[in-house]
């Protein structure tokens, strides 16, 4: 077998150019940079925000959960006199604590499971009565667009504004027990009683939370192609068949994105709980709000646990999304299929 080689390149005809390696090639960074530096410009003041803002208080807070510092032994400044801290390094002793420890049912494990509670009710009635509104809005009615004002206004109000409106409903002189004693009928403990401080706390809520579902899945419908309610209608398919098997797939990945949004904001909202009760409800607070009364509601305040609490609570969410993700996927594989 003769090859040829060329003469100009000394290159035999039958070989084949080098593979890119897996690095970077020497100047390629320098030529992106020239090309595109207006890019890099762009992004350096993102990163520098998020550094700031996210990943060094991150940082910092991992750090305090390997210590014991509270705010009896960390630094601080009285009058005149700087006191440096004192607390030290101890592992991961809180992590144990809170998990393990003798008391990690009352303090951890008790608003673990209120917190998973908590949340499942509130997205579950979410999605259930803010797709039975866009369901509603969806229809050709008089005063539509009149109504989708109204349905929207508890989200467009500050949330301080409407729970604070709702506690003063809620209290025992309030309008709500009020009209329930002018009927006859029992007047709950909205504020003081644990069952009816989380059936409070779901109710509120499920107002504020309402209207993003209703908004998010109306456009979704109004993106589904109306020949499909057509052809199904010709078909001879009834209204639960066509909700089941054209509205329900048409809302597949808009629905996949709310719910994941309405767990993560849902496991994470302070202010309903917090505006609602403050410190008077134990029993009621999940775990972002009895974290925040841990490293400020109480003296000394336990900078570490609330610190160990956060983590915790940013594990379980990576922990969920990254289930929920692959469970998606695997569904979308197999109506691929």
């Amino acid at each position: 077998m003769t090859v040829a080689i060329d003469r100009a390149t000394g290159k035999r005809s039958g070989d084949r150019p080098p593979r890119p390696g897996p690095g970077p090639r020497p100047g390629r960074l320098k030529r992106a940079y020239q090309k595109h530096w207006y890019a890099f410009a762009m992004i350096v003041p993102v990163v520098v925000v998020l550094g700031v803002l996210v990943l060094y208080p991150l940082a910092y807070g991992f750090y305090l959960t390997l210590t014991d510092a509270n705010s009896l032994n960390s630094a601080r400044t009285i009058g005149v006199n700087e006191i440096e801290a004192t607390y030290k390094f101890i592992g991961l002793d809180n992590y144990a604590d809170i998990l393990w420890g003798e008391t990690s049912y009352d303090r951890f494990w008790s608003h673990f499971i209120w917190t998973i509670v908590w949340t499942a009710a509130c997205v579950g009635l979410h999605y259930t009565i803010g797709l039975g509104l866009a369901l509603l809005l969806n229809q050709k009615l008089r005063g539509r667009t009149f109504y989708r004002l109204i349905l929207i206004l508890p989200w467009a109000v500050p949330t301080f504004v409407t729970v604070f409106g709702w506690r003063f409903m809620l209290a025992d002189s309030g309008i709500i027990n009020s009209g329930l004693e002018s009927l006859g009928l029992p007047t709950p403990l909205w504020l003081e009683d644990t069952f009816w401080q989380r059936f409070a706390a779901i109710m509120v809520n499920t107002w504020c939370g309402v209207p993003f579902m209703m908004v998010s899945l109306l456009g979704g419908l109004q993106s589904i192609d109306g020949t499909l309610y057509e052809a199904a209608e010709m078909d001879g398919a009834t209204a639960w068949q066509r909700f089941r098997h054209v509205t329900l797939p048409g809302l597949r990945s808009v629905s996949s994105t709310v719910v994941l949004l309405g767990v993560i904001w849902t496991f994470n909202q302070f202010a309903v709980i917090f505006l609602l009760f403050g410190n008077t409800a134990p029993d009621a607070q999940i775990l972002v709000t009895w974290a925040y009364y841990l490293g400020f509601g109480q003296q000394p305040r336990d900078f570490a646990q609330s610190a160990a609490y956060g983590m915790l609570l940013l594990a379980v969410l990576i922990v969920f999304t990254s289930f929920y993700r692959r469970w998606l996927n695997r569904n979308e594989q197999q109506l691929a299929i």
